[in-house]
């Protein structure tokens, strides 16, 4: 009997073995031998050659044509005549051939190694169904999560780890077929002597600091190859830029379970700033391209540095693509180091940018704004901008010039002229604006922490401040100048949606004001606004989001200040279940006249699951005649808002209403726009 293992199955087979037959005695007897024959006898026995001639072959006649039934000879039927459909398979029943063996898979002695889930994610048996056509697959299958058990343990350092595969005989076809595999991890080893080699002491130094292994460490893979990315980022960070790290070698020792540790690496010549240099599109000269570093030649090169002028070329949104890579100039220094310049390769981007958003508010109406940009019009980087607002109850045309990165990074010289019409509860106002400003600012690309902004208004602006003697509200034409100024810290993770980080935002604008009706001179008051905004997370889906604003305006009475000049509160950026402007000081008629003091708060509860949110909210605030921020009388509104997150921040739908709703309050507030409230 003999026997074969394979794949669980056992294959027997038997030789049945043959009994002799009883010998015959005469068959024993040996005949005797035949005599050999000399040649002369052998020539004789030979025939005659003309006894051996080929005989004459018989005539043959041709064979009659054959017979052709008379169907053959008829033409073929068309094609179209022709039936495709297949006849049935006979003795096959609907769905047997796509009949399945089902299977379950066990998986021992990974989990207590932490290595579970990465087989799970990896697995070929449970990747595809826990269902195999036949159990050759199931096998096949199985031998491939045995190797990989075994790849992850040894990625861990079990070296010695095998695994075994167990699948038992099948008794039934359908049945379902159990699939067991054990991992034996044996020994873990661990790393035993570390050693840097090839390189100078210095670089060698931050090779070692950089690669975080401690002799006793697991020989895990993972955590090895992350220290030698380390070493390759450090080095160019300390002025190594043409670094390279070799490959890594490891003597096992099976007698210690251990592992010496070699990293061959090489230096190179420690570096210096040389030289811009460019190619390609000339979409920025070397001049303009030496706005952009925030180091100096000579300065020890530090990769850190040419990353942030990569990125600040992309924040121009003029390239498509840009590069920056350290170029060998060979010019060696006193102190050994060398020059090296920086090859900055340019590919011209689009420069021109047709944009549109829209939004509604309650007591604001719908708002629709268009602008086309050309951010190169005036070269470099000086942009023109032409926006329109087409709304219910405002209107406006503007022209801005900006020149980003002028003479300094990062710092924005901008002009600009705005015609506005607006037909507000709370003011009518036809307003013409000339403004410039010199300023640092975020943008969506580039978030800065540090912001300011020191500008220049002119407004003339005919508007209808509310009498209280008339009871009426006539028209004055108004001539204001402006020294607005502006100062931010932001430390959020985003400017549409911050899940994390601080705001805080101060505003400072001295004023003089003329009335056409006064007759007098210029009326000077000083308006201030302070806003501070935190986020906080608390879950992974949860963020917890808090904002306070308080304002001023000191130098001035109310009444004389233009309504457009005043302080009001009440939407969808102030407090939400109230219409635009509405909060605060009423006339006669019930229509907002404004303030000098303001208080608000905002609190919500952000809660996002994929691509959707719901915000819970509770804003707060109050406007007053006074100059002096209080909480008295403080106004409360609370709602519930929906978010649907894209790729540029999120869309947002807030309703709202108003907590002890007074007389002509709007009982819903609806606010639509983009981005978080706050």
């Amino acid at each position: 009997m003999s026997a074969l293992l394979l794949a669980g199955g056992l294959w027997t087979g038997a030789l049945d073995a043959q009994q002799p037959a009883t010998p015959d005695p005469a068959a024993q007897t040996p005949a005797p031998p035949t005599p050999a024959l000399d040649d002369a006898e052998f020539d004789k026995a030979l025939p005659p050659l003309e006894q051996t001639a080929p005989a004459t072959p018989a005539p043959t006649t041709e064979p009659p044509p054959p017979l052709v039934a008379p169907e053959l000879q008829q033409p073929l039927p068309p094609l179209a005549t022709f039936e495709s459909t297949p006849a049935p398979t006979i003795g096959a029943e609907q769905g047997d051939a796509a009949r399945q063996i089902p299977y379950t898979v066990k998986v021992e002695g990974l989990k207590p190694l932490e290595l579970d889930d990465d087989f799970k994610t990896l697995s070929a048996l449970l990747h595809d169904g826990k269902k195999a056509a036949n159990a050759t697959q199931i096998g096949a299958r199985a031998q491939e999560d045995k190797g990989l058990a075994e790849r992850l343990m040894r990625s861990e350092g079990y070296l010695d780890g095998t695994a075994i595969v167990t699948i038992p005989a099948a008794t039934d076809p359908v049945a379902t077929v159990p699939v067991t595999i054990t991992a034996t991890p044996g020994t873990r080893y661990k790393l035993g002597a570390i050693t840097v080699t090839g390189a100078e002491p210095e670089p060698t130094r931050f090779a070692r600091r950089a690669l975080r292994l401690k002799t006793g460490d697991p020989i895990a893979a993972a955590a090895i190859e992350d220290s030698e990315a380390r070493v390759a980022l450090r080095l160019p960070e300390q002025g190594y830029p043409f670094a390279k790290v070799g490959q890594r070698d490891i003597l096992i020792d099976g007698a210690t379970a251990t592992g010496d540790y070699t990293l061959p690496i090489e230096s190179g010549r420690k570096a210096r700033y040389g030289k811009l240099r460019t190619e390609g599109d000339p979409v920025f000269t070397l001049r303009h391209l030496n706005v952009f570093p925030r180091f100096d030649p000579g300065e020890i090169y530090d990769s850190r540095k040419v990353d942030d002028l990569r990125q600040a070329l992309i924040g121009t949104s003029l390239l498509s693509t840009v590069s920056v890579e350290p170029i060998a100039t060979g010019e060696v220094q006193p102190d050994g180091t060398e020059l090296v310049d920086l090859l900055v390769r340019q590919k011209r981007g689009p420069a021109r940018t047709l944009s549109a958003t829209g939004g509604y508010g309650t007591g604001e109406g719908v708002k629709l704004t268009g602008s086309w940009e050309h951010r190169n019009f005036f070269p470099p980087e000086g942009a023109l901008i032409v926006t329109a607002l087409a709304g219910t109850q405002q209107q406006s045309l503007s022209t801005t010039f900006r020149r980003s990165d002028a003479g300094q990074r990062d710092r924005t010289f901008e002009g600009g002229l705005t015609v506005s019409r607006q037909r507000f509860d709370a003011y009518d106002a036809q307003s013409v604006t000339l403004g410039a400003s010199i300023a640092r600012q975020s943008t969506p690309i580039w978030q800065k922490r540090w912001t300011y902004s020191i500008g220049t208004e002119l407004t003339a602006t005919r508007e209808t401040p509310f009498d209280a003697l008339l009871a009426t509200r006539p028209k004055d034409t108004y001539l204001i100048a402006a020294l607005p100024l502006q100062g931010g810290y932001d430390t959020s993770n985003s400017l549409l949606d911050p899940t994390r980080g601080l705001r805080v935002n101060l505003k400072l604008s001295p004023e003089a004001q003329k009335t056409t009706t006064s007759g007098g001179g210029f009326d000077t008051y000083l308006r201030m606004l302070a806003e501070t905004s935190t986020y906080r997370r608390l879950t992974r889906a949860l963020v917890l989001a808090g904002r306070v604003r308080v304002g001023s305006i000191v130098g001035a009475s109310r009444d004389s200040i233009a309504p457009s000049r005043r302080l009001y509160s009440g939407g969808g950026g102030s407090v939400r279940g109230f219409g635009y402007q509405q909060l605060g000081p009423k006339d006669v008629n019930g229509d907002p006249i404004g303030g000098r003091s303001l208080t608000e708060f905002a609190v919500e509860a952000r809660y996002r699951f994929g691509n959707y949110g719901i915000v819970p909210f509770f804003d707060g605030g109050r406007v007053g005649e006074k100059s002096t921020p209080s909480i008295s009388g403080m106004r409360y509104g609370v709602g519930i808002g929906a978010r649907y997150y894209t790729n540029f921040g999120p869309f947002r739908i807030d309703v709202a209403t108003p907590l002890n709703r007074q007389k002509g309050e709007s009982k819903i507030g609806v606010y639509i726009s983009i981005g978080q409230a706050f």
